[in-house]
């Protein structure tokens, strides 16, 4: 019976890559010289540390272009609070990985509302789906890209 899994994954090593290509950048530009604005990645959480919240901004742009030059997706990136103590300014942006539950019960019943002929449940972090017919596992992924669930899915682990 052919089946394939739904998942939410982030590659940590590009990450990784375009935090250290951000700092490289915010480095070398001239409207930060002198300020100690820097990004730092701790496990699954980039912290930008700034002087002014106009500077967070620029800093948080910079990133996301760094991201998205990567190839990883933005809408897996969770923006924390801004916090500003003295003169400085922060803000935690949270690299969401996996599916959680709630997000998981949506797809599963956007799924069951769509009336195709496959079987979805949810196992840990990602949603498996099976059915009989290929093309059925094909319409159910054509749906779930439609679908604004509000984070990037990826569709691995087809077996036929």
């Amino acid at each position: 019976m052919p089946s394939f899994d739904v998942v939410s994954e982030v590659d940590l090593h590009e990450v990784t890559n375009a935090v250290d290509q951000a700092n490289r950048e915010i480095g070398n530009r001239y409207d930060f010289k002198g300020s100690d604005a820097r990004v730092e990645l701790n496990d699954t959480a980039i912290t930008l540390d700034g002087e002014s919240e106009f500077q967070l901004e620029q800093m948080k742009d910079i990133l996301y272009n760094k991201l998205a030059k990567r190839g990883v997706d933005i809408a897996a990136l969770e923006a924390g609070k801004l916090e500003s103590s003295g003169n400085r300014t922060r803000q935690t942006l949270t690299v969401r990985q996996g599916i959680d539950k709630d997000t998981a019960r949506k797809i599963v019943k956007h799924i069951k509302d769509a009336k195709l002929k496959v079987q979805a449940s949810i196992q840990g972090d990602q949603v498996r789906v099976s059915g009989k017919k290929r093309d059925d596992l094909q319409q159910v992924i054509a749906l779930l890209k439609q679908a604004e669930l509000g984070l990037p899915l990826q569709f691995v682990n087809f077996r036929d």
